[in-house]
């Protein structure tokens, strides 16, 4: 694939045609069929990151601008973009929601996404420090059989490397009832469920020291001057992290986790 000899397909959608979608007339050719419409990979970066940052709820200029390095006056003319094509509802000065249809493109590609982080790290030998931007560069070229071949292939996992949860093949994603590290109690013992930092230095930074998604750890120390949270592992070494680290880790009680076991 990187010596240019094969091309991915590109992915179809199964949104309306609307404006600002690209067309593939290719499929209609071959078998007579309506052709297929998928957004542009901006598009979709777009739905994805106000999901990511917003879920249900409103995603601001600034936060998108953050998400996705860009000038904030691209991500408003590019909300009010996404509203014309029936995908957000963008309220200047407010922020962007996603719509029903919106919601459905975003969690199609963040289950590609996170599909793909699977595959890397258990059978082509990627770091779990290392999937998330492999699988930014493929997420965008392959196609929707290919996701569901590939879900097919993993045995359906429920939880990428990171602990995130993958959306089922029809949108669903269950509720997550793990919370943030840094709002955990002292003497509290909890599990790590996820963690939620893009960044690889961190995350090779927790993955030397264990503290990686299904280890249980306990909270021994939280400084309120500078918010440092010390935690002790099963083996008994004592680990400290800073507040920006400790927020992108999400933990839930050992009890809850036996209970849904």
């Amino acid at each position: 694939m990187a010596n240019g000899k094969y091309r991915l397909a590109q992915m179809s959608s199964p949104i309306m045609l609307k404006k600002g979608f690209e067309t593939s007339n290719i499929e209609g050719e071959m078998n007579d069929s309506a052709p297929t419409w998928s957004p542009s990979s901006s598009i979709e970066d777009y739905l994805k990151a106000i999901w990511e940052v917003a879920g249900a709820g409103v995603a601001s200029t600034n936060d998108i601008a953050g998400r996705l390095f860009i000038a904030p006056a691209s991500v408003t003319n590019m909300f009010a973009r996404l509203q014309d094509m029936g995908l957000v509802e963008y309220k200047r000065y407010h922020g962007a929601s996603l719509t029903k249809e919106g919601r459905s493109e975003a969690l199609r590609l963040v289950r590609r996404h996170r599909l793909i982080e699977t595959f890397l790290l258990e059978h082509l030998g990627y770091a779990w420090e290392e999937v998330h931007e492999e699988a930014e560069r493929l997420e965008h070229a392959v196609s929707d059989e290919f996701t569901k071949r590939l879900a097919d292939f993993l045995g359906y996992p429920d939880r990428d490397p990171h602990g995130a949860l993958i959306p089922a093949a029809d949108g669903s994603l269950e509720p997550e009832d793990s919370y943030p590290l840094d709002t955990a109690e002292v003497g509290e013992r909890v599990r790590i469920a996820r963690v939620d930092h893009r960044e690889a230095t961190a995350l090779n930074f927790l993955g030397e020291r264990g503290l990686v998604p299904g280890e249980l750890v306990e909270v021994r120390e939280v400084r309120i001057l500078d918010g440092v949270i010390t935690l002790k592992d099963e083996g008994g070494i004592t680990h400290s992290l800073g507040s920006s680290l400790a927020g992108s880790i999400f933990v839930q009680s050992p009890l809850e986790d036996s209970d849904r076991g």
